[in-house]
C-alpha cells in the first residue's frame, strides 16, 4: 500500500504534462478564449471576431466545431502560416435561443503537431426587447454604387419608460439615425435606419451598431450590420509569376481586368526595362492585358504595373510582376 503514492503521484504528473501539451492551441488566442454578449434582444444576431497569432515555427491547419446550431464559426484562412494572424468569425442568432446560453467552441490544430482549445461565446437572451429583422443586411454591393438603405424595428414590452438616446457607430463605413414609431403604455417602438456610405472598403464587412438606451439593466442594444462590397474594378490575377526565364527570351501572361460597367483602358503605366503590355482601344466590362516579359540582362524582375481606366471611382488597379532572368 504504501507504494501506491509515488505511483499515483508519477500518474498526476504525466496526465499534468500531456493535458499541457494538447492545450498549447489556448496560446493562438491573444485576447482570451471567451466572449459574453451579455444581455441582448431576442431575434439578435451576434457577431464577435477571435484574432489568432501563429506564435509557432510551423503552419498550422485550421479545424473547429461548434455545440450549437445556433452559432456559426468561420475562419479567416484554412492555414495560419508561421507569425501569422488569422481570424475566428463567430455569428451567434438569438432566434434560437431564449434566456441565457453558453455555447462551446471546439477548435483545432495540426497535422505535424497537435492541440486543441475549447473558446465559449455566451449571451442572455430577453424577451422585452425584440429586432425585427435580426440584422442589418446590405448583401452584395458595389464599391461605385449606393445601396438603398436599410431598416430594423426595435420594439420593447415593459415597465419603464423605455428610451434610445443615441447610435455609437464605432469605425463602420454607414450612416445610421433612429425615429421613435409608436409610444403607448408599457411598449414603445423605434426604427432604424442605415445607409452604406459609397467609400466603403471592398471586402466583407461586419459591424456592430450599438444603440445607447436608457434601461440601467442593459444600456446597449447591438445591432449586427453585413455587406459584401465588391470593388468597381479588378485585376485577376493581381500578381503575375514569370518563373525563370532566359535573357533574349520571351514569356506572356494574361490579366483579366473587370469593372462594374463598360470602361476603357486608357494606360499600363510601370512598364519598361524589358516588361511590357498590349490592350484593346474599345470599351466593355471585362478587358484583357497581355503582359510580356523580354529581359535583356540577368537578374531579378520585380515590376509594379498600373493600369488605368476611363472608371469614374477606383479607375486603377494594380499588378505586381516577379521573375528571374537567367543568362
Amino acid at each position: 500500500m504504501r507504494y501506491m503514492a509515488p505511483t499515483l503521484f508519477a500518474s498526476m504528473l504525466i496526465t499534468a504534462a500531456a493535458s499541457a501539451q494538447t492545450n498549447w492551441a489556448e496560446k493562438l488566442f491573444p485576447d482570451g478564449i471567451t466572449h459574453d454578449f451579455g444581455t441582448i434582444p431576442a431575434g439578435t444576431q451576434l457577431y464577435h471576431r477571435f484574432k489568432m497569432v501563429n506564435i509557432y515555427a510551423v503552419p498550422l491547419e485550421i479545424s473547429q466545431r461548434v455545440g450549437c446550431a445556433c452559432v456559426s464559426v468561420t475562419p479567416s484562412t484554412n492555414v495560419l502560416q508561421p507569425k501569422e494572424e488569422g481570424y475566428l468569425d463567430v455569428t451567434m442568432d438569438a432566434r434560437r435561443f431564449r434566456n441565457r446560453k453558453k455555447v462551446n467552441i471546439y477548435f483545432s490544430v495540426g497535422p505535424e503537431y497537435i492541440s486543441s482549445a475549447t473558446l465559449y461565446v455566451s449571451a442572455n437572451s430577453r424577451s422585452d426587447v425584440v429586432l425585427n429583422p435580426g440584422e442589418v443586411s446590405f448583401g452584395v454591393v458595389s464599391s461605385s454604387q449606393s445601396p438603398a438603405p436599410q431598416t430594423i424595428d426595435v420594439e420593447y414590452a415593459g415597465v419603464l419608460n423605455w428610451q434610445v438616446t443615441e447610435i455609437v457607430k464605432h469605425s463602420a463605413p454607414v450612416e445610421a439615425t433612429f425615429k421613435e414609431l409608436y409610444r403607448r403604455p408599457n411598449q414603445v417602438g423605434y426604427r432604424v435606419t442605415v445607409s452604406l456610405k459609397p467609400n466603403a472598403p471592398p471586402g466583407s464587412l461586419k459591424h456592430e451598431l450599438l444603440l445607447k438606451t436608457n434601461d440601467p439593466a442593459s444600456p446597449l442594444v447591438p445591432i449586427l450590420v453585413e455587406a459584401s462590397v465588391q470593388a468597381g474594378l479588378t485585376a485577376v490575377p493581381s500578381a503575375l509569376s514569370m518563373g525563370n526565364i532566359k535573357v533574349g527570351e520571351s514569356v506572356s501572361k494574361k490579366v483579366i481586368v473587370r469593372g462594374s460597367k463598360p470602361f476603357r483602358i486608357l494606360a499600363v503605366d510601370g512598364t519598361g526595362e524589358g516588361v511590357s503590355a498590349e490592350f484593346g482601344n474599345n470599351d466593355a466590362a471585362v478587358q484583357v492585358v497581355l503582359v510580356k516579359c523580354e529581359p535583356k540582362k540577368a537578374g531579378e524582375l520585380k515590376r509594379q504595373l498600373r493600369i488605368r481606366t476611363s472608371m469614374d471611382q477606383e479607375g486603377a488597379v494594380t499588378v505586381n510582376v516577379d521573375g528571374v532572368a537567367d543568362q
